[in-house]
Parts: C-alpha cells; sequence; structure tokens
C-alpha cells in the first residue's frame, strides 16, 4: 500500500479523506443508534408469521475469518396491507456473529410456520423487526467512525504542519 502506512495517509488529500470518511460513519452510526432507539419507543405489536430462516455468512476484506448474520423472514399485516421483513433487530446496520452458532441461537427461537410477534414502527410500517431492543452495531459504527476521525485529523494536522 502504498498511499497509508501506519502513521497515517501519506498525502494531506488522503488525510482529508479519512477524516471524512471517519465523521460519515459516526454519524450513520449515530443516526441508525438514534433511529432504531425510536423505532423501539414507538413500535406496534403485530402477528407475524415466519417464512424461512437461514444463517448467512459473511466476510469482508477488512477482517479475517468469516461472520454470520441470522435470516428471519417474515410476513405481517399492518393497517389492513401486507408487509414482508428479514429485521430481526431494528438497526439498519446488522448484527454479525463471530461464530456460526451463535447466529443460530437467534434463528432457533422461531420455526418456519409458525405464529410470532413482530414490532411495526408506524413511521416505517415495512420495515418491521422481530426483538423489540436496540442493537449495539450502529455504536461500534460510530466507534469506528470516531477513530478513523481522529486519525485522519491528526493526519491532516501533521501534513498541514509539514
Amino acid at each position: 500500500m502504498s498511499g497509508l502506512s501506519i502513521d497515517g495517509p501519506k498525502t494531506l488529500k488522503g488525510a482529508v479523506v479519512m477524516l471524512l470518511i471517519g465523521l460519515a460513519v459516526t454519524g450513520y452510526g449515530a443516526y441508525d443508534y438514534t433511529q432504531q432507539s425510536s423505532a423501539v419507543e414507538d413500535a406496534v405489536a403485530v402477528d407475524a408469521t415466519v417464512t424461512d430462516l437461514s444463517v448467512e455468512s459473511t466476510s469482508t476484506g477488512s477482517s479475517p475469518g468469516v461472520d454470520y448474520r441470522p435470516a428471519v423472514r417474515f410476513t405481517y399485516e399492518y393497517e389492513g396491507t401486507e408487509y414482508a421483513s428479514t429485521n430481526v433487530f431494528p438497526s439498519a446496520i446488522t448484527s454479525n456473529y463471530d461464530t456460526e452458532s451463535a447466529a443460530r441461537e437467534v434463528v432457533a427461537a422461531y420455526a418456519v410456520g409458525e405464529s410470532t410477534t413482530a414490532y411495526v414502527d408506524p413511521a416505517d410500517p415495512d420495515g418491521a423487526f422481530l426483538k423489540a431492543q436496540t442493537s449495539n452495531a450502529p455504536l461500534f459504527a460510530a466507534v469506528l467512525g470516531l477513530f478513523l476521525s481522529l486519525g485522519g485529523a491528526l493526519s491532516t494536522v501533521r501534513r498541514i504542519r509539514g
């Protein structure tokens, strides 16, 4: 990698880009956490039917290994309209698990064809979720963004002072 080192980006442009990306990630994480908190507070319980269960594996270039995401597809009706969703938590940033068994524990609480309770935010009726609790995933994104912002800010100051 020619543009990034232990000391941060090697150019002022790279440092500013890192700062801006960090601020964007922090802002989105904070926004998502606020949104999911509001969704939980405003949630209306509805009857839902589980239609599919799975555990999806994901791998990202930034971290070694594989993460696992529980996927529970369900249908529900709200104010006369039928919807489908796969949200376990109200967060747009999904919760991933380090082990497949941890993700399977989440899925094990449900069975295909089974009735369950889902929660609908009246402001977003097609985004129902199964667990009326907040996820920490947006907070992790916000903290990651803070570190990127700090690194970008320090690198920017270093490059300007030169």
